[in-house]
């Protein structure tokens, strides 16, 4: 007999139950044993990281300021994510957390049950890591600066493992930063292997809370490494098979920089699903385009090989480069399946 395929919507449902049912219990018997007895007072501290019900909170007051303890969180509160600022107490031998504080500013991305799935928190810029394996494509890339830009962060773009330019790839990965460098965005590039452009990054860091994101394999804990050396973050090879990086960072990590400002690792992405939202939140991802949209002959222009497109028009005007037109084309026609 064959097993009946269940739709988006009913495996988000069936997600959901598990997800309360898991919290349920684990809040039932984490709080049993925390009362106001056995809890000191309320202080000010940030998530450093976070494991499910569990967080690891410093402690931002106190004698024992700058210290993390191992907290669970109120099963009254939302889910609380890496960067978030909160009011907790401290409990022998778990603390609690019993507020949080508003956010400015946080990313999130879809998840496989087509949910949305907060990432990092109080976030000022998003570093978009890139290297020349696995190769850098413009939707993905482009995908970041979607994002970015609805959730009113700064992006950089950050060319890493220079090293492994050669004349097979450095002209098109010089050609695509020139691009988006002439778009207005921030890039540099590094290297952990000769060490190069990392002063240069740290400046771009400082005093800022930045998070890196990415493909897997692209260095981002390399980075973290070259930027702390005490942070001992797990690196992982690339896949020989199909060139894509293995995943080693599980779980958001806050790290403070020497220079001031801190530092998110987030769990590598292939894919940054884009299908919460709608063409008027993609377009601010792509400044370029924006004026030429709305002005093609027919309200239904695809823009691809319709007569009097104003998009194609602009693309033979030399006003907007072909291949930033055809990322948001696959952007556009990917919103209504992509929930990666």
């Amino acid at each position: 007999m064959k097993k009946k395929r269940l739709s988006q919507q009913q495996l988000s449902r069936i997600q959901k139950n598990q997800d309360a049912h898991a919290n349920k219990a684990s809040q039932g018997s984490a709080e049993s044993n925390l009362t106001p007895n056995t809890l000191g007072a309320q202080r000010q501290g940030l998530v450093i990281t976070h494991f499910g019900q569990q967080l690891d909170i410093e402690a931002l007051d106190g004698d024992d300021q700058g210290q993390i303890f191992r907290c669970f969180q109120r099963s009254n509160l939302d889910p609380l994510i890496t960067g978030d600022r909160v009011i907790w107490q401290q409990g022998e031998p778990t603390g609690v957390v019993v507020a949080g504080h508003p956010r400015r500013s946080f990313l999130q991305r879809p998840n496989k049950y087509n949910q949305l799935k907060p990432v990092a928190a109080n976030i000022d810029r998003i570093v978009i890591v890139i290297a020349p394996l696995p190769e850098p494509h413009f939707n993905l890339i482009d995908r970041y600066l979607v994002a970015a830009a609805v959730s009113g962060i700064q992006p950089l773009i950050l060319l890493n493992k220079t090293d492994l330019l050669n004349a097979a790839n450095q002209a098109n990965i010089d050609s695509m930063l020139a691009l988006y460098e002439r778009l207005g965005y921030d890039t540099t590039r590094a290297s952990c292997h000769k060490r190069e452009g990392l002063q240069a990054l740290n400046q771009h860091l400082a005093d800022h809370t930045s998070i890196f994101v990415g493909q897997s394999g692209v260095g981002k804990s390399a980075l973290v490494n070259a930027l702390l050396p005490d942070a001992n973050t797990l690196e992982g090879k690339l896949s020989e098979a199909a060139d894509k990086g293995r995943h080693t960072t599980t779980s958001a990590r806050l790290y403070h920089l020497l220079q001031g400002g801190d530092l998110i690792d987030s769990p590598g992405i292939r894919e940054f699903g884009l299908w919460h939202m709608n063409a008027s939140d993609v377009i601010k991802g792509f400044a370029e385009i924006s004026p030429f949209i709305g002005q093609c002959k027919f309200t239904d222009c695809k823009h691809e090989t319709e007569t009097a497109c104003r998009l194609q028009e602009a693309v033979k005007e030399g006003l907007i480069d072909p291949r930033r037109l055809r990322s948001y084309q696959q952007i556009l026609n990917s919103m209504e399946t992509d929930y990666r």
